[in-house]
């Protein structure tokens, strides 16, 4: 991939990009549902992880996430969530890659469907939140992923211009968010579940992110 770093940008998504934690999300997200008496199969509950609660909720539920029953779900969720973190590892290679970008001068952006709070708990356990000064949540935007607004949103804060940026993340709503918002998107496998013709529109797929620095590095060596 020798177009490497002609970014001068690069937005990254937490959850499965940084982080293998969407098995726990889509656990935490079956339980509470099902406490609340509604009984989806987790596998329908795991596609839709990347999404934000604004998109999920109505997607299994039927009801808004601003409604009394949405609000439940989701404050049901992160209490079910929050004791599963500390068991949750980083992905392959994250906190090296972020490493190199940093050295080569790269803004480094988190551009996430997660709340304020929960980020920061991820960057935490992720072992890279001292690399990151600059963040867009769900906080930020209206609408979370697929909708462009968070992208547009890490776009702002940052200044960068949507040529010289890219979105790094694992799963097709990563990827729709970023051709929305008219940037590019680099698409890991680290995820789980979605196929390479799931993030087929994405410029490049690799495994993880030691495999993406590796083929930076490559490239950069030539």
């Amino acid at each position: 991939m020798r177009e490497s770093l002609r970014f001068e940008t690069l937005l990254f998504d937490i959850d499965g990009t940084l982080i293998d934690s969407n098995g726990a999300h889509a656990q935490a997200w079956a339980q509470s549902l099902a406490e609340h008496g509604i009984v989806v199969p987790l596998d329908r509950v795991r596609r839709l992880i990347g999404m934000g609660a604004d998109k999920l909720i109505p997607a299994v539920a039927g009801v808004s996430h601003e409604s009394d029953v949405g609000r439940s779900l989701s404050e049901r969720k992160k209490k079910i969530f929050s004791p599963l973190l500390p068991s949750l590892r980083p992905t392959r290679g994250a906190r090296a890659l972020l490493e190199f970008l940093r050295a080569r001068g790269v803004d480094l952006v988190i551009a996430t469907s997660a709340g304020d709070r929960e980020l920061r708990a991820l960057l935490q356990q992720a072992g890279v939140d001292d690399l990151f000064e600059q963040h867009a949540s769900k906080d930020d935007a209206e609408a979370s992923k697929p909708d462009p607004d968070i992208v547009h949103a890490a776009l702002a804060q940052s200044g960068a211009r949507p040529e010289t940026a890219a979105l790094i993340g694992d799963t097709p709503y990563d990827i729709e968010a970023a051709g929305r918002a008219g940037i590019a998107a680099i698409a890991l496998r680290c995820g789980g579940y979605w196929s390479d013709h799931d993030l087929r529109d994405a410029i490049g797929i690799f495994d993880d992110p030691a495999a993406l620095h590796e083929s930076w590095g490559i490239s950069l060596s030539r």
